[in-house]
């Protein structure tokens, strides 16, 4: 299954470079793909056959669309858990348990004042 059509690549060949010898140097086997929809760019310049570069610079697309989709999806799913957090309204025993704390360090802060006779 993959995650993008054809439609939304756009393929880049040029000339590779490393190892190869002339072959690298005169044909053009690295392949760079850009998925359209969101900017994500690969490249492959591993072997000396662009259509073994071509076959892997879509599978290192591929994985970085699903990364970028599970990304944006733990994003959606802790924007939800702050939100209900958010919204959720605080028990009696909770409250009473802030007021109370909020007494004690009153009490605490009354007693750094100035020492009247």
């Amino acid at each position: 299954m993959t995650l993008f059509r054809e439609d939304d690549i756009e393929e880049l060949f040029c000339r590779s470079s490393g190892p190869g010898g002339q072959h690298v140097n005169k044909v053009s086997t690295a392949v760079t793909l850009r998925h359209i929809p969101t900017g994500l760019t690969v490249t492959a310049s591993d072997t000396r056959s662009q259509a073994r570069n071509r076959s892997l610079a879509r599978a290192r697309l591929a994985e970085k669309l699903a990364a970028a989709h599970e990304a944006e999806k733990r994003t959606r799913l802790a924007d939800a858990s702050r939100a209900r957090r958010q919204r959720a309204k605080r028990s009696r025993s909770t409250k009473a348990k802030l007021v109370a704390g909020k007494r004690r360090r009153a009490e605490t802060k009354s007693l750094r004042g100035k020492v009247r006779d």
